[in-house]
């Protein structure tokens, strides 16, 4: 079994399918660590807020099979592929670490993800592994949090437990 870090994110009805798709990791894998959410600017394009959360989870699948799922997990969920990579979304589902590995594959495949350099990425991920290293530069991810320039990409914590606005 390997340790996994995921992030998730969405920025249509993030409520509604950032729960729904805590609710399939937990049927699937059972027990996982589960950040608070945050809201944040879209980065890359001009865009509705993100809510972004990370999750921890144990799994014997190899990190392509892994992914492939989180695909088809996006896709449940109205994840449109046929627009540009950088766009709202229903569901964004990464996988930022697994175990030690460092991966440059298929289909954005990339271990450790480079959006850990992003607040919505690290934050979540920070408070949930503090001590958990980074596996090109050992640094944890308490020390990568406390050496961002936090004012630069500001979050604010919510509920996912509130409704989506309408």
């Amino acid at each position: 079994m390997a340790r996994v870090y995921l992030s998730l994110g969405s920025n249509l009805e993030p409520h509604r399918h950032l729960r729904a798709a805590l609710d399939e990791l937990r049927a699937r894998f059972g027990a996982i660590d589960v950040s608070p959410a945050y809201r944040s600017r879209a980065v890359g394009f001009d865009g509705p807020d993100f809510v972004n959360l990370a999750v921890g989870l144990d799994t014997g699948l190899e990190p392509e099979a892994l992914n492939d799922w989180l695909h088809a997990l996006e896709d449940r969920h109205g994840r449109r592929r046929d627009q540009p990579r950088y766009a709202s979304r229903t569901l964004d589902l990464d996988i930022v670490l697994y175990g030690e590995r460092v991966i440059d594959g298929p289909g954005h495949l990339q271990i450790p993800r480079k959006e850990l350099r992003h607040a919505f990425v690290l934050k979540p991920l920070a408070d949930i592994a503090p001590d958990l290293h980074h596996p090109l530069d050992g640094t944890t991810m308490a020390e990568r949090w406390a050496a961002f320039p936090h004012e630069s990409e500001p979050l604010h914590v919510v509920s996912l437990d509130a409704p989506d606005a309408a």
